[in-house]
């Protein structure tokens, strides 16, 4: 027992240097340690003030298009479709071919009224000619029953001195002024004869213009036919991709009846709905970060376009009216509209409705906010 004990004693002072020297090593790792976290808490801090602060970042976002529907002006039977699904079409390409024969027979009736009125016009105007000879006659015989009444009326002036002298008898005298009153009477017939002929020239003249009217409004109608004819062959009016197509040949389709879409690819945007807290250093113009789910790590770059007028719930079918005793303060949302700085091939694998997150960089507008607190504070 007496060898022993100072065997033990020994590697005690032995353990005692090693147990010193790893409680200095702990101590200069744990502050090592706490200088690092130190740092990183500095450095965090900085770049939050900096920079973390003005990034404004949101997840409610939508990769969106203004797509166009296709819709019939005409209403008719589908003869053909000259697009498949997911086509891309370039402006101003064929689309879907309506059977034109019942717009093609109304321009053809359109154009026989147009036909019909002319015909009429050139009657009445016919008619006017002739009317003018007849004036022409109306005028001889006035002027032949003038002469007539104005010799017997001669006559009966000449006469009369006889008659009374006894010169002539008195029955000569009375057959005279019978006659001078007939031709007196013939002239007055002359004279409404006359002046019937001419009122014929005006109503002749009104069949002309109510014809001239008849053809303007059968022109009228063969134009608008001519624009239903145009309309059975719909084409593209932006270049795009064909999209949800529902038309197939045979079909009868009414005006206004959706037959698919053209989606514009190549001017995607994103609406992101930020909140209302996050809109107070947000301009348009400020560059935008944008990462598209179906992208993976793909980076995709942007900008802040617009930013709409009122939040979502203005826009809503029922807006909200706040006007009661249960009020509930709700953070809204504003929609912003982004553009797209992508590179051609990245474009190509956007579509409408994609999930993407995007986050704004607000540093730009910094100095507006504090120039608004200090006159705020004046």
């Amino acid at each position: 027992m007496t060898d022993q004990q100072p065997v033990e004693a020994s590697a005690t002072v032995q353990d005692e240097p090693v147990r010193t020297r790893k409680n200095g090593r702990a101590k200069v790792i744990l502050l090592l340690l706490l200088v690092v976290a130190l740092v990183a808490g500095i450095w965090w801090y900085v770049n939050y003030q900096n920079h973390g602060k003005y990034m404004q970042e949101t997840n409610d976002a939508t990769v969106q298009a203004d797509m166009v529907t296709i819709a019939p002006r005409v209403s008719g039977y589908v003869a053909e479709v000259l697009v498949r699904e997911n086509q891309d079409v370039r402006p101003g390409q064929p689309l879907v071919r309506i059977d034109p024969r019942d717009a093609r027979a109304q321009a053809a009736q359109a154009e026989a009224q147009i036909a019909v009125a002319g015909a009429q016009a050139d009657a009445a105007r016919a008619q006017i000619a002739e009317q003018y000879a007849a004036i022409e006659q109306a005028r001889a015989q006035l002027a032949a029953a003038r002469s007539k009444a104005a010799y017997d009326a001669a006559e009966v002036a000449r006469y009369r001195p006889l008659a009374a002298s006894g010169a002539e008898t008195r029955q000569t005298l009375a057959q005279l002024e019978v006659t001078a009153r007939q031709s007196a009477d013939n002239v007055r017939a002359a004279q409404a004869a006359l002046a019937a002929q001419q009122r014929r020239v005006g109503s002749l003249d009104a069949q002309v213009a109510q014809g001239r009217a008849q053809g303007q409004a059968a022109r009228a109608q063969l134009a608008a036919a001519s624009v239903d004819v145009g309309a059975t062959q719909l084409t593209a009016p932006i270049g795009g991709r064909v999209g949800d197509r529902t038309v197939t040949i045979g079909q009868y389709v009414q005006a206004g009846t959706r037959l698919m879409s053209i989606v514009p690819l190549d001017r995607l945007y994103i609406t992101a709905n930020f909140k209302e807290t996050q809109l107070a250093l947000m301009r348009p113009g400020q560059p935008v970060d944008i990462h598209v789910d179906a992208l993976d790590d793909v980076p995709v770059n942007g900008r802040v376009e617009s930013i709409a007028p009122g939040t979502g719930a203005q826009f809503s079918l029922l807006p909200p009216q706040n006007a009661t005793g249960n009020f509930t303060k709700i953070t809204q949302r504003v929609p912003v509209r982004v553009s797209i700085e992508a590179t051609p091939a990245a474009r190509r694998l956007l579509v409408p409705g994609l999930s993407v997150t995007v986050t704004v960089d607000t540093r730009s507008a910094r100095q507006e906010i504090e120039q608004l607190r200090e006159q705020a504070g004046r």
